[in-house]
């Protein structure tokens, strides 16, 4: 978990937290990434288009993963005025609605945003809404973050956003676990981890990424036979474990592309491939453009955002573009993909150091 989220090299805002009295309405729209919050003191209603009101009492907290448009209110029945110009008029790090004499909602919110090329990594495993109930085994614990974090906003003291970014981020973690823990199956990496075999397996791909993993040696590692954890993996991750090392890697790639100075063949080798023209191969496959393609559009000057419903979503697929395709076959017992079959290929004329059994 922690690999992963640092590569998406999170960036935090605090606040504005909100202060409220008597009725009110807010209106938030859509945006990407990650709002997470918890009700300090007071109840508020938390109303996610297409999802039913729900009701938040002190102690609890939410999640919200590149959610629809919501809203937070006093009751389920308040007319909601738009959010935007109300947290325009925020100060010190507040917004007040109704009298502050009469204030019986404090609400503590934080905003985080992820490196677009590989926010997906996180994002697309995530539901729109995670509550978590000041009762539940996670929310004691929850609860005390947020109380830590709106205590920082609440005072002027050396090092504050420095806390307060830490602190958002340890409460996203947190709120990870919760819901991996109170979801029966949740999807890829982070369901995972809850299984002991395959999150064996995961972290073992994790610590060391430029070794030459076979699916024998992962099974290994989950105390499986290679066709039990072949299937047991893509039950739980969603793809095959090959496939998953490819786009783990890959990612690496592209976050090692845009800000350090390895060359591509130091890349290459520390991704765990064998030779440039392997890494570019697999690279080419799963980005759509070379790494030295990449590397310069990725280092260019940000260009003034276009229209952000238009924004391409980081793709994180092993399937190859249009035009390129795969007649091979894979090799017997192994359960792979096509995916798989495509890199196993690519090792062989290559010379990555990946593939099946040793491929």
């Amino acid at each position: 978990m922690a690999d992963s989220i640092g590569l998406l090299r999170p960036r935090t805002v605090i606040g504005p937290n909100l202060r409220a009295a008597g009725e009110w309405a807010l209106r938030f729209d859509t945006f990407l990434h990650v709002r997470v919050g918890g009700v300090v003191r007071g109840t508020c209603w938390l109303i996610l288009e297409g999802h039913e009101p729900v009701l938040l009492r002190e102690g609890d907290t939410f999640m919200l993963g590149n959610p629809p448009p919501y809203v937070l209110a006093s009751t389920p029945d308040a007319s909601p005025r738009p959010a935007e110009p109300v947290l325009a008029g925020a100060e010190d790090g507040f917004v007040r609605i109704g009298p502050e004499s009469e204030e019986d909602l404090y609400l503590c919110v934080g905003h985080i945003a992820f490196d677009d090329r590989n926010a997906e990594l996180l994002t697309s495993l995530l539901p729109p809404l995670v509550i978590v109930r000041v009762a539940d085994p996670h929310g004691r614990r929850l609860a005390q973050l947020t109380d830590l974090l709106a205590t920082e906003v609440g005072v002027a003291a050396a090092g504050g956003p420095l806390v307060q970014n830490h602190l958002a981020q340890i409460l996203l973690v947190h709120m990870l676990r919760a819901h991996a823990a109170q979801t029966d199956r949740p999807t890829g990496w982070l369901g995972a981890l809850n299984e002991d075999g395959i999150g064996a397996a995961l972290r073992a791909v994790h610590a060391d990424v430029a070794h030459s993993w076979t699916l024998k040696e992962l099974a290994e590692i989950s105390h499986m036979s290679r066709s039990a954890f072949a299937q047991a993996f893509k039950n739980h991750v969603g793809t095959t474990p090959l496939e998953y090392l490819i786009q783990w890697r890959i990612s690496l790639a592209r976050d090692a592309l845009a800000r350090d100075t390895l060359s591509i063949s130091e890349l290459a080798r520390a991704t765990g491939y064998l030779s440039e023209s392997a890494f570019s191969t697999a690279f080419r496959r799963v980005v759509g453009s070379s790494p030295t393609q990449f590397r310069n559009q990725a280092r260019q000057p940000p260009r003034p955002a276009a229209n952000k419903s238009s924004r391409k979503r980081p793709v994180l697929s092993g399937a190859a573009p249009a035009g390129d395709e795969d007649t091979s076959t894979p090799p017997a017992d192994t359960n792979t993909s096509d995916a798989d079959t495509r890199h196993t290929r690519d090792c062989s004329t290559s010379g990555a150091a990946v593939g099946v059994d040793g491929a």
